[in-house]
């Protein structure tokens, strides 16, 4: 497959592109710099929103795997209402001009406060703007997608775990604390349940999942089981024999932060039984 992956410099894109590549297809990887990209890759530095006839200018590509989105960490940004008609704008664009296979990476942030398992029909009501502006996507590309006839893959990501210092999670600021030699990171009182993947398990998972146009709609990367943050912390500490403490208690949990909620993980797996079967 041609598959165009934008936002590929960022902290899961270089991931990404890594084992798409490795599965075999042809990458075009576009951002608004070239950070760590795989130079396998055919690397275009450009603005999207600034392309006219994105489609054609990307090479027609069959799929589209939108990951590009500024401040994601930061869930109360401004920028994720003032870039929201922009990446309707660019997509719809694409679809216009020919695109067959739209694939765009959502959040759990979509869903708000709940406890339990979350699955393609639950309901949403995000409580940051983060997770209202990636729903108001979500919700209006799926519209437009189902009008044109095209195939709509909504990826919705849980947490993941990695060492690298560049990401902006809970476990990347636990890296940059110890390699800044500090020896106690203050920290919640960990008692909340989430849904954790590794890196290159999540990475592994979209690849599969935007490979493929069988099954579609919102398709949840995780692992489909809730683990207390508290003891997955200290299991990363200790797989990478980390030399800091947890200073339990320094934070209070953020008001929107669910008590224990977790992915439903079939879909993502009926892809990779049939992917085995192929």
């Amino acid at each position: 497959m041609k598959i165009l992956i934008t936002g590929a410099s960022g902290y899961l894109g270089r991931g990404i592109v890594d084992e798409l590549i490795g599965m075999g297809h042809d990458v075009t990887a576009t951002d608004i710099r070239d950070c760590g990209i795989n130079k396998e890759a055919k690397i275009v530095v450009e603005d999207l929103f600034s392309i006219k006839d994105p489609y054609k200018y990307f090479g027609e590509p069959d799929v589209l795997l939108h990951l590009a989105w500024r401040n994601g960490f930061v869930h109360n940004a401004d920028t994720h209402l003032a870039d929201l008609s922009e990446h309707y704008r660019f997509i719809k664009n694409m679809i216009d001009r020919g695109l067959k296979s739209c694939c765009v990476m959502g959040t759990m942030h979509e869903i708000g406060f709940y406890e339990g398992s979350i699955n393609e029909n639950t309901p949403c009501n995000p409580m940051n703007l983060y997770g209202i502006a990636k729903n108001a996507l979500r919700r209006s590309i799926e519209l437009y997608a189902a009008s044109k006839g095209i195939a709509f893959l909504w990826l919705r990501g849980y947490y993941i775990v990695s060492g690298d210092t560049r990401g902006g999670s809970i476990f990347s600021k636990i890296a940059q604390a110890n390699a800044e030699g500090k020896r106690e990171f203050p920290f919640t009182m960990g008692k909340n349940q989430y849904d954790y993947l590794d890196y290159k398990e999540f990475c592994e998972q979209v690849a599969v999942a935007v490979s493929q146009n069988d099954i579609c709609g919102i398709i949840n990367i995780c692992s489909g089981r809730p683990e207390e943050l508290g003891s997955r912390v200290e299991r990363f500490i200790k797989e990478n024999n980390y030399d800091i403490k947890l200073q339990y208690g320094a934070f209070p949990d953020r008001p929107y932060d669910s008590k224990a909620v977790w992915g439903d993980n079939r879909k993502i797996q009926a892809i990779f039984n049939a992917n085995k079967r192929e």
